[in-house]
C-alpha cells in the first residue's frame, strides 16, 4: 500500500536522465576512438568490426537468423518496407496509437498509411484489423508495440497468415520483452529495433533489423549501403543471395558505426537484468496508483512479457480541462506528465490527426482512448522510493481534480 505523503512534498529527480553508459562501453568505445576506425567496413587485416559483433550477438539474443545495424529504429522500419517490395501507392495497416517515425517511415516509402483502432489495453484491436484487411486490400501491416503493450500475437498472425498480409514490428519499446515466450520482433517478417538515448539500449540514436529472410536481410543490407562488402557481415544472409540483389537495390545510406555499435555489445549482456529492473519500477507505480478514485491501469495478459520502461493509464471519466489540471498540477511538484489527448503535438507526443501527410480517417475508439491517456518514462536512474513518492503525487493530484469535479 502506498505511504500518503505531504502535499507540499515534491519531486526533484529527472523523467530525462538515463544511466551513464557502463564502464564496458565506455572502454570499448575509447578503443575504437584511439584507432580511429568508426565506420563499419574499415578494419585492418584479421580485425573484425564492432558493428558486425553486434549484430551477431543481437541475432542469437532474439533467435533471428540474420541481422543489420542501422543508424536509426526508422531507418530500419523503413528499410524493411522497402526490401518486403513495397511500392508507392500502396497501402501499409498500422496502430492509430503509435509515435511520429512509424506513419513516417510508410510515408518515406511513397505508401499510404491505413490506421487500425486500439483498446483500453493499449494494444491493436483485432476486429478492426480484420475490417481494415478487408476494405483496404493492404497486405502489409507494420505493427507497433506501442509503450510496450503488446497484442495477442497468435490471434493477430492467424488473421494475417489467413489474408495474406506480412508483418513488420516495430518494437522501439519491446527490446526484450516477449509474447508467450516469443521474442517481441520474431513473430512477424522481421523485426525492427531503436536503439534511441530513451530505449532499451542507448547508442544516441541507431537501429536493429532482424529475420530469417534472406533475401530481405541483403535488400537490406544493400539499402544500407554495404556497397559490395556484405561478406564481411557475421549475421548476414549468405553472399549467393546477392546475386541480383546487390544490383537492383539502390544505397540509401543508413549504416551503423563501430562506435555506437561498441557502446551497445556490453548494454546487451547486462539487458536482461535491466529490463527487470524497469518491470520492477513500473509495478512499484503500478501499486501505488491501484484503486484511486479516477485512475484506470492497463490490464495487462498473463502471455505478455512486457519490458516497462515507460507507464501508461487512463483517466476515463475526465474532461480535456480536467486532465490539463492534472498536468499542470502534478508538473508542479515534479512529475512530468504526457497526454495523447491534446489538440497540438508536444515534444515527442502526437497523434493520427496531427500527421497532415496522412488522410484524415475516423478513429473515433482510439481518440476516446487517446483524450484520457497519460504517459510517463520511467528511467533507471529512479529508485523504487522514487517510484513510490511519484504514484503518491500523482494519486493526490488526480484525488483532488476528481474531486472538484463531482
Amino acid at each position: 500500500m502506498i505511504k500518503p505523503v505531504d502535499t507540499g512534498t515534491r519531486f526533484t529527480g529527472n523523467f530525462t536522465q538515463q544511466q551513464p553508459i557502463p564502464e564496458a562501453g565506455i572502454e570499448a568505445a575509447l578503443r575504437v576512438l584511439r584507432h580511429g576506425r568508426l565506420h563499419r567496413y574499415n578494419v585492418v587485416e584479421g580485425e573484425v568490426a564492432e558493428t558486425a559483433l553486434l549484430e551477431q550477438e543481437f541475432a542469437a539474443f532474439t533467435g533471428a537468423r540474420y541481422c543489420l545495424a542501422v543508424a536509426s529504429g526508422g531507418y530500419a522500419l523503413s528499410a524493411a518496407l522497402r526490401a518486403i517490395g513495397v511500392k508507392p501507392g500502396d497501402k501499409v495497416l498500422t496502430n492509430a496509437f503509435t509515435l511520429a517515425p512509424v506513419p513516417g517511415s510508410i510515408a518515406s516509402v511513397c505508401a499510404e498509411p491505413v490506421f487500425v483502432e486500439i483498446t483500453d489495453k493499449l494494444a491493436l484491436d483485432l476486429d478492426d484489423l480484420s475490417r481494415k484487411i478487408a476494405s483496404s486490400g493492404a497486405k502489409v501491416l507494420m505493427l507497433s508495440h506501442m509503450r510496450g503493450h503488446i497484442v495477442d500475437m497468435e490471434a493477430l498472425m492467424a488473421i494475417c497468415n489467413a489474408s495474406g498480409v506480412q508483418v513488420v514490428e516495430d518494437c522501439a519499446h519491446t527490446m526484450g520483452a516477449h509474447w508467450n515466450g516469443t521474442p517481441s520482433g520474431r513473430f512477424g517478417v522481421a523485426g525492427c529495433y531503436s536503439t534511441q538515448t530513451f530505449k532499451h539500449m542507448n547508442s544516441g540514436e541507431g537501429g536493429l533489423l532482424v529475420t530469417d529472410d534472406a533475401d530481405l536481410m541483403a535488400r537490406a543490407t544493400m539499402l544500407s549501403g554495404s556497397y559490395m562488402l556484405y561478406e564481411r557481415h557475421l549475421a548476414g544472409a549468405p553472399a549467393d543471395t546477392f546475386a541480383d540483389i546487390r544490383l537492383d537495390t539502390p544505397n540509401c545510406s543508413g549504416r551503423m558505426d563501430n562506435l555506437r555499435s561498441a557502446i551497445l555489445r556490453p548494454q546487451l549482456q547486462i539487458l536482461p537484468a535491466q529490463c527487470e529492473a524497469w518491470n520492477e519500477r513500473y509495478r512499484r507505480i503500478d501499486a501505488g496508483l491501484a484503486n484511486a478514485p479516477g485512475i484506470t491501469l492497463i490490464d495487462r495478459d498473463p502471455k505478455e512479457g512486457f519490458v516497462a520502461s515507460s507507464h501508461q493509464f487512463l483517466l476515463p471519466e475526465f474532461s480535456q480541462e480536467q486532465v490539463q489540471q492534472v498536468l499542470h498540477r502534478c508538473a508542479a511538484r515534479g512529475v512530468e506528465l504526457k497526454w495523447f489527448g491534446a489538440d497540438q503535438p508536444v515534444g515527442f507526443t502526437s497523434r493520427h490527426d496531427s500527421w497532415r501527410y496522412v488522410k484524415r480517417q475516423d478513429l473515433p475508439q482510439t481518440d476516446r482512448i487517446l483524450g484520457g491517456l497519460i504517459d510517463m518514462r520511467l528511467p533507471l536512474t529512479f529508485s523504487l522510493a522514487d517510484c513510490d513518492l511519484i504514484a503518491a503525487i500523482i494519486r493526490q493530484e488526480v484525488g483532488a481534480v476528481y474531486q472538484s469535479g463531482r
